[in-house]
């Protein structure tokens, strides 16, 4: 579909040549192109319609019906063929498909050049009357067929499939009145290789018509002149709902890409943009969703939000976990999910049961995989919308938590930091962890470069925070532990206890003992493979 149609013998196929000089001239024409105008869509039709949120969109009005063809003496249909698609919950109408009729041409009928006029429809003949398809007015054009054929891939099949009717003169198109001037405009443009009309709305009109008969140069075009106008939130979800064989197009995919990225843009800090988000209809809400670098606090705000959105947009179960499984649970990176929120997916009513454990096996085994394999299934997670491997940009570091409830309530916390991350702390910054519990209580770590007084040097600091605020009091034992080169294991730094109380912390201005310069030096022993991994053991005191 992408690709530009076989040229014919005698004809160029340049795109840069200009045959507007012959457009409707019967002096370079070997065709008479009758156009049937009808109808777009019957009221009642439309009322008839079921389902979530189904609605008809102006592609959907002007891909709608079939070309019907009729002949004099006998008949020849003529399909597209375009590949069957399931287009998911977006878009439940399938687009049809284009077909053309070769009519034969009546005795007598000459070749002088008619005019590009209209002719009356007589709207009683039954012939004519299919429900809402009566023919409103004709036009007829003179048209070139190789002119036709090397820009279109439905003209070129039409005039070349090697039967009697492709050598007929008369050719009978029926199209919607809605699609009447996007067609004239195709026509025009598959002569001069441009086009008149410069609104967004008319030249996706354009686009869609040359979708449906394969002129993939008119698609391009229309695509390039559409990136070059300003990108709307308004034009950048009218791009992306397009219908999937539009949107599977080469030639678009510049343009929705241009769209998608506008749209990460805007949303990118999630938490300014919750009430917009939870607006935003299906394709949105998946192209902000599939980037990497939104500014959120963890992954357990993304799911949230997805549900929020589901149940927003879709308030049957049956139809919203149609939409998680197919649509949206592919866009949350459960890997990256604490382990209280995985818990809660397991008993969440709102995802196949089946579906749940799996993503959360996935998770579970993720976590405990050694560093190295965890960027090794990160790398390899190359699908471009679902990079369920790939950490995003949380404002909180992920942790790996082991629990134990015997002898004692105790967790061993993993955290691990790269190297840009901790140079981007500097000079008086810090990276906080993700919550994890311990005896019913919430705690983080928080990475900081702090100032030495004494020495007037910069140096790494590690601390340990209670979420709660408040009179609760808990007494912890905590040993904080790093790997060290060239054993690369474990070493304990500092232990302590601490009693907290909501909002308090405690650490280690100093973790290592040595200034930053040489914290983050070439030679540093605390990073392996550009990776500080940190390690804090907690106890509940008795």
């Amino acid at each position: 579909m992408s690709s530009d149609p076989p040229r014919l013998s005698g004809f160029r196929t340049d795109s840069d040549s200009d045959f507007a000089f012959a457009f409707n001239d019967a002096n370079f024409s070997d065709r008479l192109l009758r156009i049937e105008i009808v109808p777009d869509v019957c009221k009642s039709d439309e009322a008839a319609e079921v389902g979530p949120n189904r609605k008809r969109r102006r592609e959907e009005i002007i891909m709608s019906q079939v070309d019907d063809v009729f002949t004099n003496r006998e008949e020849q249909i003529l399909s597209c063929n375009m590949p069957d698609t399931d287009d998911g919950v977006a878009h439940e109408n399938e687009d049809e498909e284009a077909v053309a009729m070769i009519e034969e041409s009546p005795s007598g009928c000459g070749v002088n050049k008619i005019p590009l006029g209209e002719e009356a429809a007589d709207s009683n003949d039954s012939s004519w009357n299919m429900g809402c398809t009566a023919v409103h007015r004709v036009k007829t054009i003179h048209i070139s067929s190789p002119i036709l054929a090397a820009q279109s891939q439905f003209f070129y099949k039409l005039f070349s499939n090697g039967m009697r009717e492709s050598e007929q003169r008369h050719i009978t198109l029926r199209i919607n009145a809605s699609e009447e001037a996007a067609f004239m405009d195709l026509l025009n443009f598959m002569y001069s290789s441009s086009l008149t009309t410069t609104t967004p709305s008319a030249l996706l009109d354009v686009l869609m018509a040359a979708r449906k008969y394969e002129v993939a140069s008119c698609m391009r075009y229309c695509s390039q002149l559409l990136r070059s106008k300003p990108m709307t939130c308004e034009s950048a979800l009218l791009y992306l709902d397009l219908p999937s064989t539009v949107l599977m197009a080469d030639a678009v995919q510049p343009l929705t890409d241009a769209a998608k990225q506008f749209l990460v843009a805007r949303y990118k800090d999630i938490t300014k943009f919750q009430e917009e988000l939870l607006n935003l209809p299906l394709p949105g809400i998946e192209a902000v969703l599939s980037s990497d670098d939104l500014q959120v606090a963890s992954e357990d705000v993304i799911y949230d939000l997805v549900l929020k959105w589901a149940r927003t947009h879709y308030p049957m179960l049956e139809y919203r976990r149609d939409v998680l499984g197919t649509r949206l649970c592919r866009l949350i990176r459960f890997p990256y999910m604490t382990g209280r929120k995985l818990k809660k997916v397991l008993t969440c009513n709102d995802f196949n049961q089946e579906l749940a454990s799996k993503v959360v096996l996935e998770a579970l085994f993720f976590k405990a995989e050694a560093p190295y394999r965890k960027r090794t299934l990160a790398a390899e997670d190359l699908n471009p919308s679902c990079h369920r491997f790939i950490e995003r940009a949380y404002k909180y570091r992920p942790v790996k938590v082991v629990e134990f409830e015997l002898p004692r309530q105790q967790c061993v916390v993993y955290l691990d930091l790269k190297r840009e991350e901790c140079a981007h702390i500097f000079p008086a910054g810090r990276v906080y962890s993700q919550a994890f519990h311990l005896g019913g209580q919430g705690f983080f770590l928080s990475a900081h470069c702090n100032l030495e007084q004494q020495t007037n040097c910069h140096c790494f600091g590690l601390f340990l925070g209670m979420q709660e605020k408040g009179k609760v009091s808990f007494a912890v034992d905590y040993d904080f532990s790093a790997r060290l080169k060239p054993g690369e294991e474990y070493a304990s730094r500092y232990k302590g206890n601490y009693t907290f109380t909501g909002g308090k912390a405690v650490g280690y201005r100093n973790l290592f003992g040595v200034p930053w310069t040489a914290f983050m030096a070439e030679d540093s022993l605390y990073f392996i493979n550009g990776i500080l991994h940190l390690r804090a053991e907690l106890t509940i005191r008795k």
